[in-house]
């Protein structure tokens, strides 16, 4: 054998060799790989920041990034710029790829068959798409008038103008029920007060957000509420105004310490957890998922700088437990 081919022999050993131990990519390695694709940034603090938030604790929980890879795209506003994306992702061999935003569903129903081993997940909604045949895509959403509601309930005990402003969003989603629930629990702990609520007709528009709270404090709110990241402006108005805030998806409290009551935080490992779960098993998708108060996937944080009244602060822990245990009921839709 000449000197030549017994090198060439031996270099092919040795990469079988590394194959067999696994060093030759992350299939083998036990890495996890994820990404995430989102409408605004990472520091939102509202919808996006609540899922990338939840990816890295998972990431922490799991040992660090040396067993999970976690990559990002934000301000992923365009969709196609986000359908882009998220075929690239799939076609690197990403394990898990989440869509942050139920506008990127129809682009899932066209990427989603051509990676049947790669497990994407998207919400708020409830299409994992199994009606048409596509079985590697989960869904989710968030109960969010569960913590909407108690924190209408808080509101309707602390307005002293008995006028309370809502800034929306668009009408749709989580965005809707939130509010929705945000006017019951109003409804339900003062039924004098007035709940002024305006949808701006955009999830990003934080000029227009800041407008519509001008025009609720002008109006006589002294108390303000509101979904989705175009929401700073409308926080920073209510600081500028002494306007209290209740704030939901993340915790707001850092943005205006001073006037955040409280905040429902979404926390979406309890989905995400169980996604993986699944996938350890060779499942990709087909399940519905929704993060409620009782399963944990929802959070009434306080603000522990905001001196809320003890009786107000029992009224919201009574309301979160009759919720849990199905005794409260909200009258939502009606």
């Amino acid at each position: 054998m000449s000197r030549k081919r017994g090198l060439t022999l031996l270099f092919v050993l040795l990469a079988l060799l590394l194959s067999a131990c696994g060093a030759g990519g992350d299939d083998d390695d036990g890495m996890l790989r994820v990404a995430v694709i989102m409408p605004s940034s990472i520091t939102d603090l509202a919808f996006s920041q609540s899922i990338y938030d939840a990816l890295t604790k998972i990431q922490a929980d799991m040992g660090g990034e040396e067993k999970m890879e976690l990559v990002y795209s934000e301000n992923m506003f365009v969709v196609d710029d986000a359908a882009a994306a998220i075929r690239d992702y799939a076609s690197e061999g990403y394990d898990l790829i989440v869509c942050h935003g139920s506008q990127y569903g129809s682009s899932l129903q066209e990427i989603a068959p051509d990676f049947p081993e790669t497990a994407f997940a998207h919400g708020t909604t409830v299409n994992t798409f199994v009606d048409e045949g596509i079985d590697n895509v989960f869904a989710y959403e968030a109960a969010s008038h569960e913590g909407g509601y108690v924190n209408g309930v808080m509101a309707g005990k602390l307005t002293q103008s008995n006028v309370i402003g809502v800034v929306g969003p668009i009408e749709t989603g989580d965005a809707k029920l939130y509010v929705d629930g945000f006017v019951a629990g109003v409804k339900a702990s003062n039924p004098d007060a007035q709940v002024n609520v305006n949808y701006i007709g955009s999830f990003s528009d934080v000029a227009l957000a800041s407008e519509a709270a001008s025009t609720h404090i002008s109006a006589g709110a002294d108390l303000l509420s509101g979904t989705a990241q175009m929401v700073v402006g409308a926080i920073g108005k209510a600081e500028e105004n002494g306007v209290l805030w209740f704030g939901t998806q993340s915790s707001q409290t850092s943005l205006a310490p001073s006037i955040v009551v409280a905040n429902q935080i979404y926390d979406w490992t309890v989905v995400l957890n169980d996604i993986i779960d699944q996938m350890e098993n060779e499942v990709y998708g087909g399940t519905a998922y929704a993060i409620t108060l009782e399963n944990g996937g929802q959070v009434i944080e306080f603000n522990p700088d905001f001196d809320l009244p003890d009786d107000v602060k029992q009224l919201a822990e009574d309301t979160i437990a009759g919720i849990r245990d199905g005794s409260i009921t909200i009258p939502i839709g009606e």
